[in-house]
């Protein structure tokens, strides 16, 4: 199915049915030795967990809405499972899986499937990690030859006693499990190749039995009673809070999990396949949807709680499934396995199934995501919600990793440094930087008290909102440093004049008001107004000409040479009144040359008088920028205003679709390797940036481009950007992303692939090639989404699903 075409017919599906036949025999091979395994880390009868697989797949694969997610009993529900278990008995247990199910279309019915993913990714990977740690806890003891404790506390007690009384033959199966589960990977050779096409879970399952068998090993092995005993859910009996608690808790446990792996699908189609071959996206309400009618049908049957499966959807998308068919189908056959296989079933160790999903438990505790919540600066919130988990459970270790994050978000708002220096000439300068609260009041006013009344002071707002008790604890010692005759300057960040504005003959001695805070936001930015002659809001530097406005006095504005001329012209006193009327009107809003003379007369008014000192210096010493900013030319890119950057700062190239030419590619314009050349030799620049942005309309034309047209120099410029275009067209490169959100469109995919595409280009050019291995050279990728005005930052590395991701960058980045 595509996204284009959900219609399909019936040759297509006849076409795509040998992909999803051989993805779902691929599947099932992983699924069946897990849901095993999982059976037996909850404690439920091994049945349980082949009827949630075979319900996963058939009944969430037909009705759920991520086409190609893998849906069955699932490691991150196991500790919740195991501990209903031994609370309620098993069949309450099922019969709070129905509960649960049913909940799950309710919130479905209700559309709330887009709020689940409002959780922070912090606490969500600190849920995983702590169950897979929690897992790994218990399945350690069966893999030493022992049974799991009631907890994880009690199974780190339990082990020294554990140790002390080994197992040699379930030590040395598991030992077989775990060497052959690590090893499948990266068997080399053409044989090595023929034989990881095989699930490495399959293979490492199938030796150890094997090897149990032939040797004759006395070990605990499955035994799958006869359908006929299985049991079947009963009515719940126990305090009602609790069952409730109990449903809740597996409601949303599971709808979260299989919702961001449904996400995760999504992206990993998106970085596998080209845009004609992709599945609908998911449809995260229909999925809800699909995974409650599981859980219900599940429950009924006596299996486990299902839900999305992050390991099973990878294995599907890797394995070519072209439609929900391949999920359905590795449904099926499990549940001939299930009926056929008992005998072949029987002979698998309990010790070679726990160790395979001990493995899966310290899988869950992923270096990925431990890097990703760290760059975030959300380790305290990761690793609370992983000590909850263990400690407490599941539903008390999310409970406090949602206050953590909360506590944690409260303080990053609350907290502000509020410093005073003395600078030369008995300047006072103030720094705030943070949020202005009430909070911050007491420290403010205790900093702004430590300054001499007959002191010039410069106050230095660094934040974004400042709130009543702020402004007016700022605005009463304003008054009062004036009245006893100090003079002041209100500025934004660091770097505006510390000196006294020269006061204009009659005006008040240098004084800049605060601004009232802002209606709802209070923003600090309206109380920022450093002194500028003439400047009005509408005519700041970064102001579009067409918003500027004409504020000179009506007596001041010079006559247009027409309209003085009529006015002389004028025959009676009647006639020259209404011509000098008409003269003393405003000048109609000029353009081209108009403009741009009017700019550069603001400039000589307003900003040269405060940057003639610098551009002098740097002038007698000549440049010396420390970086290489290549960018788009696109008019709404203002790379000064977007990196804060002045005189000397940037070596700026900028060219249509920023574009970095391969070398021996430019054919006769050699202006882009010749700058590269020139910043990275000459300049001795430290870094080089490339920055794309949203809406780039050389990305636009290189995907509405087609064959055979006109060649013409955009076109012959463009051709630079195929290889972007092939990018991410491709499958063996790694997809680019902005991170916490999928890109909007095609346009937006093209633009950040573009960055990353032009970085791999930079890298082939010799200059840059050589100060990258000597250390002294960084390349950096940048985004900037012009209608967000938001500039991110490409992170190093790739994510868990081989993404590369453009992080957003903050105000105290």
């Amino acid at each position: 199915m595509t996204a284009t075409s959900p219609a399909r017919t019936a040759q297509e599906i006849r076409k795509d049915l040998p992909a999803d036949f051989s993805a779902s025999i691929a599947v099932f091979l992983i699924a069946l030795p897990l849901s095993l395994g999982i059976a037996l880390a909850t404690g439920a009868p091994l049945q349980a967990g082949l009827v949630a697989a075979a319900v996963g797949g058939i009944v969430a694969g037909r009705l759920g809405g991520a086409p190609l997610q893998v849906s069955g009993p699932a490691a991150g529900l196991t500790v919740v499972t195991a501990e209903l278990i031994q609370h309620y008995g098993w069949r309450t247990t099922c019969a709070i899986t129905v509960l649960a199910g049913v909940c799950q279309l309710g919130l479905a019915a209700l559309r709330t499937a887009r709020s689940a993913l409002m959780v922070s990714p912090a606490i969500v990977h600190g849920l995983l990690a702590g169950i897979g740690v929690t897992i790994a806890l218990a399945q350690l003891h069966i893999v030493l030859g022992g049974n799991p404790q009631s907890s994880a506390v009690a199974n780190v007690l339990g082990l020294p006693a554990q140790l002390a009384d080994l197992h040699p033959a379930a030590l040395g199966v598991s030992a077989l499990t775990l060497t052959v589960l690590l090893a499948w990977p990266w068997l080399p050779g053409r044989a090595g190749r023929f034989l990881r096409k095989a699930p490495a879970a399959l293979a490492a399952v199938a030796a150890a039995t094997a090897a149990a068998a032939l040797s004759g090993l006395a070990l605990p092995r499955v035994d799958l009673p006869s359908w006929r005993s299985h049991a079947l859910p009963e009515l719940p009996e126990g305090p009602v809070l609790g069952i409730l608690a109990a449903v809740l808790t597996i409601a949303l446990v599971g709808s979260v999990q299989s919702l961001l792996s449904a996400v995760a699908t999504d992206k990993l189609i998106a970085s596998e396949r080209r845009t004609d071959k992709r599945p609908p996206r998911t449809d995260l309400n229909r999925e809800l949807w699909g995974q409650g009618a599981a859980n219900i049908v599940s429950g009924a049957l006596g299996g486990l709680p299902v839900s999305g499966v992050a390991v099973r959807s990878v294995a599907n998308v890797k394995s070519g499934a072209v439609s929900r068919r391949s999920t359905m189908l590795h449904g099926l056959w499990v549940v001939l396995a299930a009926g056929l296989l008992v005998p072949v079933l029987d002979l698998i160790p309990l010790a070679a199934l726990a160790a395979l999903v001990m493995a899966v438990g310290f899988q869950m505790v992923s270096i990925t995501h431990l890097r990703s919540v760290t760059r975030h600066r959300e380790v305290v919130v990761y690793g609370t919600t992983i000590v909850a988990v263990v400690l407490g459970g599941v539903l008390e270790g999310v409970a406090i990793g949602i206050a953590v994050a909360v506590a944690l978000a409260l303080h990053r708002l609350a907290r502000t440094r509020i410093t005073v220096e003395q600078l030369d000439g008995g300047v006072h300068r103030v720094r705030a930087r943070g949020q202005l609260t009430f909070l911050a009041v007491p420290r403010l006013s205790r900093v702004l008290n430590q300054i001499p009344h007959d002191r010039h002071a410069v106050v230095e707002l660094d934040g974004s909102f400042m709130d009543h008790a702020a402004y007016e604890t700022l605005h009463d010692w304003q008054d009062s440093h004036l009245a006893h005759g100090g003079s002041l300057e209100v500025t934004g960040r660091a770097g505006a004049s510390a000196r006294r504005p020269e006061a204009a003959p009659g005006a008040d001695s240098g004084a800049v008001p605060v601004g009232e805070p802002a209606d709802g936001s209070h923003h600090a930015d309206r109380s920022r107004r450093a002194p500028q002659r003439g400047v009005h809001q509408c005519c700041r530097p970064w102001t579009p000409w067409q918003n500027h406005c004409d504020h000179r006095p009506a007596g001041t504005r010079t006559l247009t040479a027409a309209a003085a001329a009529k006015a002389a012209a004028a025959v009676t006193e009647a006639e020259a009144k209404a011509a000098g009327e008409q003269a003393a009107s405003p000048a109609p809003r000029r353009r081209g040359a108009g403009q741009l003379a009017s700019g550069i007369g603001a400039f000589q008014r307003d900003t040269a008088p405060h940057v003639r000192d610098e551009l002098a210096r740097l002038a007698r010493e000549g440049q010396r920028p420390s970086q290489l900013f290549l960018t788009c030319a696109d008019s709404r890119l203002v790379t000064s205003m977007i990196t804060a950057s002045g005189p000397g700062d940037l070596f700026t190239v900028r060219n249509v679709g920023n574009l970095v030419p391969l070398p021996g590619a430019e054919s006769t314009d050699d202006s882009v390797a010749a700058a590269i050349e020139y910043a990275v030799d000459v300049l001795q620049v430290e870094s080089i940036t490339v920055c794309g942005h949203s809406g780039c309309g050389a990305m636009q034309a290189l995907l509405s481009s087609t064959p055979g047209a006109p060649m013409t120099p955009l076109r012959r410029w463009l051709r630079h950007g195929l290889p972007s275009l092939e990018r991410m067209a491709s499958r063996h490169h790694a997809w680019a992303r902005i991170s916490g959100r999928l890109p909007a469109d095609a346009v937006e995919q093209l633009c950040l692939t573009n960055v990353v595409q032009q970085l791999e280009h930079l890298r082939a050019h010799e200059s840059v090639a050589r100060r990258l291995a000597e250390g002294t050279l960084e390349l950096h990728g940048m985004y900037f989404h012009v209608g967000e005005a938001q500039a991110y930052l490409l992170s190093e590395g790739e994510d868990f699903f081989d993404c590369r991701v453009f992080d957003s960058v903050g105000q105290h980045a």
